[in-house]
C-alpha cells in the first residue's frame, strides 16, 4: 500500500463517521422541531390576545404627526432627512429637527391622553 492509499483512506474515515453523527442526531432535530412548534403554538395564542391591544400612546402620537400644530416640525425633520440621504458624504444629521418633532408629538399627545385617564 502507498502513502497516498493511506492518505486517501484517512480523508474518507472522518467522512463516514459525520455521516454516523448525523443520523444519530437527527431524531434528536426531529424532536427540536416539535417542541418549536409547541412553543410557536403558545406565541400564536399570546399574540392573538395581544393583537387587540392598542396603545393609545402610539395613536396619540400619529394623529398629532398629522395635526396642524406639529406639521411644520414633521415637514422639516422630512426635508433634512430626505437632504442628508441624498448626500454621499456629510456630517449632518436632523438630531434638532426630530427633538423639535418629537417635542411637538408628545406635548400634544400627553394633552389628549391626560383628558382620557380616570
Amino acid at each position: 500500500m502507498t502513502m497516498e492509499d493511506k492518505n486517501a483512506m484517512l480523508e474518507e474515515e472522518p467522512e463516514e463517521e459525520e455521516q454516523e453523527e448525523a443520523e444519530e442526531d437527527a431524531p434528536s432535530e426531529e424532536a427540536e422541531e416539535e417542541e418549536e412548534e409547541d412553543d410557536d403554538d403558545d406565541e400564536d395564542d399570546d399574540e392573538e390576545e395581544e393583537e387587540d391591544l392598542v396603545d393609545p400612546l402610539e395613536t396619540a402620537r400619529e394623529s398629532c404627526k398629522l395635526s396642524n400644530e406639529c406639521s411644520k416640525y414633521v415637514s422639516k425633520f422630512d426635508s433634512c432627512t430626505d437632504r442628508v440621504n441624498s448626500r454621499s458624504n456629510t456630517e449632518e444629521d436632523c438630531v434638532e429637527e426630530m427633538f423639535d418633532m418629537l417635542h411637538c408629538v408628545d406635548h400634544c399627545a400627553t394633552a389628549s391622553l391626560f383628558r382620557k385617564t380616570k
